[in-house]
């Protein structure tokens, strides 16, 4: 879970963005919209994802593209509707991720004044990969360390998960260790949010 967005993202995209992180099938893992609400409510209403550009290109591409080079691939005029409400000018970036789980993040960031600079570009694309790979799914946990990460997120102190899985505190104190190395975590009960995050326990 992203517990604090990037606060460059909205010094640069002055005119609101949105985020979609870890896009499957459907929906993301994590979503955020800083677009104005009329425009998010017309968008909506009206079905525009399905005609955007923008949409178009982040499930081909990789990498970054202004909304202006997107122009000639919009004759549903999505970025015409767009200007109504500030959104003049605009950046795309899309990244992924290669492996046993493909995973695809992408941003659309938008500006009233003037187009993005190559640098505040590089800087948004920066912060989204950084978005992009903190919630990629960590390394597969064994069955032992999920369900001593289960008792600990249930509030269990290592005596009393010993005493319930039959074992000694050294063998959990073992599983905890390999789960928190394979996680990225400080502490047990770290571990545990982070597992419970991804939806491993």
């Amino acid at each position: 879970m992203v517990s604090e967005w990037p606060s460059e993202f909205g010094a640069i995209a002055s005119a609101g963005y949105y985020v979609a992180l870890h896009v499957g099938f459907a929906f993301p893992t994590e979503e955020r919209n800083t677009y104005p609400a009329k425009w998010v409510e017309l968008y909506t209403r009206e079905g525009l994802m399905l005609r955007d550009p923008v949409v178009r290109w982040v499930y081909g591409n990789t990498g970054t593209v202004r909304w202006s080079q997107l122009s000639g691939a919009d004759p549903h005029g999505v970025f015409a509707m767009a200007r109504a409400y500030g959104l003049n000018f605009g950046v795309v970036i899309g990244c992924v991720s290669h492996g046993k789980d493909t995973q695809r993040s992408y941003g659309s960031f938008a500006r009233s004044d003037r187009e993005f600079t190559p640098r505040e570009i590089d800087e948004l694309a920066h912060h989204l990969r950084q978005l992009h790979e903190r919630l990629l799914v960590p390394a597969r946990l064994t069955n032992a360390e999920l369900e001593a990460l289960r008792l600990v997120r249930d509030g269990l102190r290592l005596k009393e998960i010993a005493f319930q899985l039959g074992v000694s505190e050294g063998a959990i104190k073992q599983r905890l260790a390999g789960a928190k190395r394979k996680l990225g975590a400080r502490t047990n009960s770290q571990a545990a949010t982070i597992a419970q995050a991804h939806r491993m326990i």
